[in-house]
């Protein structure tokens, strides 16, 4: 076939050129001008034709693309929100801060941060459960219907410190729905996916009475006895302690990662009189420095525990030793680690050091002491004495009998410790009496702070004894962390 020269004409070449092969053109009416003319106008008709088509083609090919593109934007309006959308809870913050997610869907909440934290949905009635350090819960909002809602954390002052969030929920079917998009099945004590409107009331009831039931639950270690000394020849008390990584068993089947002393939590009890000379020698096997600092206690500036500003850092097989007078007066404190503090002390690194004993009111024999070391994060989390109920242990008493109780909070949150049925009567604070002691019944121990209280047993019974900020003591299968009991026998 030979080649057209389609070409532009140019000034003066009024008719397109012949081919440079082409024969003779044949001018049947015996004009060759009139032939050439006739060429030229077949030439120009299908060059037209060719060209409508050519529109017409483009024109089917636009009305595609933009019926595509309307799909497109249905689809991202609708249907391309996820079923499930992951969000991360850290110190304090919610990530990221507008979460969308299709009706009928879920969200995967991880918590990063050094506290335990959760998530909600403001004015719906939806939230996880406490969820620990490095743990994971599903929070359903498949009841929700679609529009914004705010999530936040319940956690009393994390809103405020900027766990605060969006949450959309977007009408029709999401991408990521089917099997895969259902609740997860979990075991009992994490229960992040449980629906108790889905239940009736007498299996909610068998859920939340199982815990309780289990009361007091045992469990591998006990935290807190107290460490006998060794007396030097001189009568120095000398306290050893070995700081290590241990499995701690917090409660039933749950074991975590504990910082310790002495491999308990919290670490051994230190008892001394006002005036005993005291030494305390720490082996340090951690995989990093540590100190011991001596909280709410009188001691020489050399010996307060402070990496970098009293003392260098204790290194991972180094042995130290401290060395100081008790205070010639009575003292309710602690000790803990002031290395790496906002972990090695959440994570089991604190005991009590008792000096003496409080003064009591007039007429009140104690017949026994008790410390409560209060924690909330780390790896420890919500706990009494480094377990979670059921594996706290009761404190039992004899009718007519005075209780001494040292609250301690090693924790990094407030907590409202409340007896049911019986006052407390505050006697101390960090160990410094009151000159009028006062009775009630929530005594509100801030982190650092020491309370001592009396209990009178005068009531028989077991009764509960919590924490009453109830996300530190209850989650969706029953009560766990900051709870306990008094058990008064008559």
């Amino acid at each position: 076939m030979t080649a057209i020269d389609v070409r532009p004409a140019t000034p003066g070449d009024e008719e397109p050129p012949s081919p440079p092969d082409a024969p003779p053109t044949s001018d049947p009416g015996g004009g060759g001008s009139g032939g050439r003319s006739e060429a030229f106008m077949t030439f120009a008709v299908a060059l037209a034709a060719l060209a409508f088509l050519g529109s017409l083609v483009g024109i089917g090919f636009g009305a595609r693309a933009i019926t595509e593109s309307k799909r497109r934007i249905s689809t991202s309006s609708t249907g391309a929100a996820p079923t499930t959308a992951p969000v991360t809870l850290s110190d304090f913050k919610i990530t990221p801060d507008a979460v969308q997610v299709a009706a009928g869907g879920f969200l995967d909440v991880t918590n990063t941060g050094q506290s335990p934290h959760n998530l909600a949905v403001q004015g719906a009635g939806l939230a996880t459960p406490m969820i620990n350090t490095g743990a994971t819960a599903r929070l359903d909002v498949s009841g929700l219907a679609p529009g914004k809602y705010t999530l936040f954390c319940e956690v009393p002052g994390h809103a405020d410190l900027g766990m605060k969030g969006t949450l959309t929920v977007v009408a029709g079917t999401g991408a990521g729905t089917g099997a895969a998009a259902t609740t997860p099945t979990t075991a009992m004590g994490d229960m992040p996916g449980m629906n108790h409107s889905a239940m009736t009331a007498d299996q909610m009831d068998a859920i939340m009475a199982k815990s309780i039931k289990a009361f007091p639950a045992a469990t591998e270690g006990q935290g807190g006895q107290v460490l006998a000394p060794e007396v030097l020849p001189d009568g120095t008390k000398l306290f050893k302690l070995t700081a290590q990584v241990v499995q701690w068993e917090i409660e039933p089947g749950k074991r975590v990662e504990a910082w310790t002393y002495n491999g308990a939590v919290p670490g051994p009890t230190i008892k001394v009189n006002p005036g005993d000379k005291v030494q305390v020698s720490i082996h340090n096997v951690l995989p990093e420095s540590t100190s011991i600092h001596f909280h709410g206690l009188i001691t020489p500036n050399s010996q307060d525990g402070v990496p970098d500003i009293t003392q260098d850092p204790i290194k991972p097989g180094q042995t130290y030793l401290y060395s100081f007078t008790a205070q010639s007066t009575p003292a309710v404190g602690m000790y803990h680690s002031h290395q790496d503090a906002v972990k090695q002390v959440p994570n089991g690194m604190a005991g009590a050091f008792l000096v003496g004993r409080e003064p009591v009111p007039a007429g009140v024999t104690v017949s026994q002491e008790q410390t409560m070391m209060l924690n909330d994060a780390g790896t420890i989390g919500y706990s009494i004495n480094g377990k979670s109920f059921p594996a706290t242990a009761p404190v039992v008493a004899k009718l007519g009998d005075w209780v001494i109780v040292h609250y301690m909070n090693e924790g990094v949150m407030v907590h409202p410790m409340h007896l049911h049925g019986l006052a407390q009567m505050v006697i101390a604070k960090d160990g410094y009496p009151l000159a009028q002691p006062y009775e009630a019944d929530t005594i509100l121990v801030g982190p650092g702070e020491r309370y001592t209280v009396l209990v009178h047993a005068t009531e028989p019974g077991t009764w509960a004894w919590h924490c009453h900020i109830l996300p530190h003591a209850e989650r969706a299968d029953g009560m766990f962390g900051m709870v306990t009991a008094m058990v008064v026998k008559g």
